[in-house]
């Protein structure tokens, strides 16, 4: 069987009895990829190798040597995302409890090992790994947007600090009329500034609170959130600077329900348009054009008639820390962030560029058979 054709999940099967080895592989590698061991240590030596592919251990609890109890509590400590179940004889009964407890155990067969039995169990294992990845995919979503947010903040909190210092010593100076129109410049500077911060931290506690790692906001709400919504909410409290908002312009194309995360790709939108902003900031006819698409592969599309950006920067945006905004303050991990944060939920960033004719960065989104 090829790679291509193979079953996405593996099974660990560990017995001392060959014939229980095979008849186990037998009944289910239609099904599951299976690995065998005759051991806790040969059990070990598999994980090793393959402990990243490996969703659920069943291991026979009488063994020579190390028995089931001793490598379940070693798979739960070193492979804790692993499903574990443990394989008894009607004997063993009363030495279990101790063992479920400190094993963490999923489930107990009870030998001779049937085979509608041996499915039932792995199907349902199976779901409980399946639940535990789409947690540790929230969870890392969570951790990337955390430093997403660390960055985000740290140039307009920096710029407010740098403001408010200029502000300190042109009071402090003599009066001249040009002096108080630079104070009140900086004055406007700090306000947008603090603004910009404030819809991120806001959009950030509605991550934390709505979704609280267990459903995003619009499962948990019973509400659809659209892609329209979340842009047209970026646009409300985006705290834009003069004529800013003029020269934005939205084209649906067809609409789509955002299902994963909301809030997250919120905050990727608002990292996005401040970048396209700032590319404007010289353009003597700006234009910044929000395009949302509806299709197999739902996008969000932010294009501007920037400046544009060299191919050998683009080429390494979503990997590297580079920026193309070094002089305010970039160190170029806003990209990278976006693109983690997209790529938690099975999306994904793309940037084309043509230097002097501007910019498009596109939001790519799974489609339905491809969702968390």
């Amino acid at each position: 069987m090829s790679d291509t054709t193979q079953p996405p999940f593996s099974v660990l099967f560990v017995d001392d009895e060959e014939i229980s080895r095979n008849h186990f592989a037998r009944a289910i590698r239609a099904d599951y990829r299976v690995h065998v061991a005759q051991g806790a240590d040969e059990a070990i030596d598999v994980l090793a190798r393959h402990g990243a592919e490996i969703a659920v251990l069943v291991t026979d609890f009488r063994m020579p040597g190390r028995d089931g109890d001793d490598l379940l509590r070693q798979v739960a400590h070193e492979y804790p995302q692993i499903v574990r179940i443990l394989v008894t004889a009607y004997a063993d009964k009363d030495m279990l409890l101790q063992t479920v407890n400190t094993g963490d155990v999923f489930r107990i067969l009870e030998k001779p090992l049937r085979a509608d039995k041996v499915r039932e169990a792995l199907q349902l294992a199976i779901a409980r790994y399946a639940e535990r990845e789409t947690r540790q995919q929230r969870l890392l979503a969570m951790s990337e947007t955390l430093g997403f947010l660390a960055h985000e903040l740290n140039t307009p909190l920096a710029a407010i600090s740098l403001f408010a210092r200029s502000v300190e010593n042109d009071v402090a100076a003599d009066y001249d009329p040009e002096r108080q129109k630079d104070i009140g410049a900086a004055a406007r500077a700090m306000l947008n500034n603090a603004q910009f911060c404030l819809t991120l931290l806001s959009s950030f506690w509605a991550t934390v609170h709505k979704s609280g790692g267990q459903q995003s906001v619009a499962e948990a709400g019973g509400r659809e959130v659209r892609a329209t919504r979340l842009i047209a909410s970026l646009l409300d409290t985006y705290p834009f600077a003069g004529a800013q908002r003029d020269w934005i312009e939205v084209d649906v194309q067809g609409d789509f329900v955002v299902r994963t995360m909301p809030n997250c790709v919120a905050l990727v939108l608002s990292s996005l348009l401040s970048n396209a902003l700032r590319a404007l900031a010289d353009v003597d006819a700006p234009s910044l054009r929000l395009e949302v698409v509806d299709g197999s592969e739902p996008e969000i599309r932010m294009r501007d008639n920037g400046g544009g950006i060299a191919p050998e920067i683009r080429a390494r945006l979503l990997q590297d820390p580079v920026t193309t905004h070094a002089g305010n303050g970039g160190h170029g991990m806003g990209m990278i962030f976006c693109n983690r944060i997209m790529q938690s939920f099975g999306g994904r960033l793309g940037i084309e560029s043509t230097p002097g004719e501007g910019t498009t960065v596109t939001m790519s989104f799974p489609g339905p058979r491809n969702r968390l």
